[in-house]
């Protein structure tokens, strides 16, 4: 019946009908082609080598998804720098735990060279990732045959003891080829100490130098004890190379009967004699044991400019030192006292910078800018890092910091005009901060006069601002960050050229 009545109707009205008969049928080959575009972007969206499972992909910035995928030039040099520190501070981080189910490190299609002992080489492609994390995400190879399980190299990647990431981002460096037989590399621990009543304070500062490892170098030890209104006291010991145990796999240094070691808890042994500079005969003694805050710490950065290499780490952005520190006229003794220790390597003839750190309530400030010689580097934002019980919750970039130079200090040759406060203020998106500084105390010291704490070469650097001006004072923070208001007041040290 129903074929006879389609044959009348196409007999009676045949144009009409011919023309339902090509709607019908583009309809239908729109809905075929449309169909087969939605098969191919899930059959896309499923595949491994461009999602590597779980809900979501972080790749990094700039990174074309198809030159990924396919394979091309693109695609064989990109990397997520620090990913690790991307991994535990950031993903995987108590802060967003009750969002974040698993996530997983992956390298897929890295170019590698395989080569024999012969001297034969093949170009080869490799990929990698830590088995428990990619089951989690449900993007774990079907395997034919053994298991494939966590190692030790995978727990320490994604769960380090405190010791184990400190011994990683603590360790020494040797000179890069290109600046070996540099008199001017240096490479430091760095420590300061603040008593409880905010009136006393101590730098101490363990450091190599020189052409190392072949040529001219040594060590020093510097210690700097402070008392606020008062002149510093300073002492300082020289150590030969033969008396000087430093290593490029952890944090331990000795310098003759001064060291620091890192302890199997993550716990720093800081012990520090030196001479003092006054040639009184008197002396300086530190023992401390410094514990840092866990996740409160800074991973590490390298800026390299030609023969310029400036390093820069913070393995206890946020600590507390037990100890003593004597010297002849006192001996001191703090208990879980404010605490903080960096560690820097690099270049540093003509090399100045701004920075800063402060405990500000719950949150920890750490600011600051390398400014190479002969260059535009004075241009370059600052950072301004802030962390708290959680770890690392916000990076700004202000784009300068405004010193109010009130206060006045005596140097040899007349006055020379310091910082009485200070303020940086930056804006990201939703995110807001404000850091306003307050200068209770300040020295100044000649760079070319010699070595200071925080490392100058042995010859006089020629800078345009030869003042190196360290600071104690009261940092304020407040703004939003992740729709969280931001503030809080405490200590902090700080340091600019004049």
């Amino acid at each position: 019946m129903i074929l006879r009545l389609a044959w009348r109707h196409l007999t009676l009205r045949p144009w009409r009908t011919a023309f339902l008969l090509v709607g019908y049928a583009l309809g239908v080959a729109v809905m075929i082609v449309l169909l087969s575009i939605g098969e191919a972007l899930l059959a896309q969206a499923r595949d491994e080598k461009l999602v590597g499972g779980g809900t979501l992909t972080v790749l990094p910035e700039g990174i074309d998804v198809e030159v990924m995928k396919t394979g091309g030039l693109g695609g064989l040099f990109f990397s997520i720098d620090h990913a690790r520190f991307v991994y535990l501070q950031l993903l995987a981080s108590p802060r967003l735990a009750d969002r974040v189910h698993a996530v997983a490190p992956q390298i897929e299609g890295k170019l590698l060279y395989l080569r024999r002992d012969d001297g034969r080489e093949w170009p080869v492609r490799a990929s990698g990732a830590i088995p428990s994390r990619s089951a989690a995400v449900g993007a774990a190879p079907m395997l034919r045959a053994g298991a494939w399980r966590d190692d030790a190299g995978d727990r320490r990647w994604m769960a380090p003891s405190d010791a184990e990431l400190r011994r990683e981002i603590d360790r020494f460096h040797l000179p890069p080829a290109d600046v070996q037989g540099n008199e001017s590399w240096a490479e430091w621990h760095y420590f300061n100490v603040l008593s409880a009543d905010r009136r006393r304070w101590a730098f101490v500062t363990l450091m190599v130098g020189g052409a190392i490892p072949d040529g001219r170098w040594g060590a020093q030890v510097l210690v700097t004890l402070h008392e606020q209104g008062r002149p510093a006291r300073r002492y300082s010991s020289v150590v030969p190379r033969e008396r000087v145990r430093l290593s490029t796999h952890d944090a331990d240094l000795q310098l003759d009967s001064s060291s620091v070691r890192l302890l199997p808890d993550g716990r720093y042994a800081v012990r520090a004699f030196a001479r003092s500079e006054s040639g009184d005969g008197g002396g300086v003694r530190v023992e401390l044991l410094v514990t840092p805050q866990s996740r409160a710490y800074f991973p590490g950065s390298t800026l390299a400019g030609g023969p310029q290499i400036s390093g820069y780490a913070v393995p206890a952005l946020r600590a507390s030192a037990t100890g003593t520190i004597c010297d002849a006229s006192r001996c001191e003794r703090f208990d879980d006292a404010q605490a903080y220790h960096d560690h820097n390597w690099g270049v540093w003839r003509g090399v100045t910078w701004e920075w800063g750190a402060a405990r500000a309530g719950a949150y920890t400030l750490l600011y600051g800018r390398v400014q190479q010689p002969d260059s535009i580097a004075a241009a370059q934002p600052l950072f301004l890092y802030l962390v708290d019980s959680l770890g690392f919750l916000s990076l700004f970039r202000p784009r300068t910091i405004e010193f109010d130079d009130a206060r006045r200090l005596r140097v040899p040759g007349g006055a020379l005009r310091v910082p009485a406060r200070a303020r940086m203020a930056d804006v990201r998106g939703d995110d807001t901060v404000v850091v306003e500084l307050e200068i209770e105390d300040a020295t100044a010291t000649d760079t070319r006069s010699g070595l200071v704490e925080r490392g100058e070469g042995e010859a006089a650097r020629r800078l345009p601002r030869p003042w190196f001006i360290q600071m104690k004072g009261i940092a304020r923070l407040r703004g939003r960050a992740h729709g969280r208001v931001l503030a809080g007041e405490g200590t902090g040290f700080f340091e600019t050229y004049r």
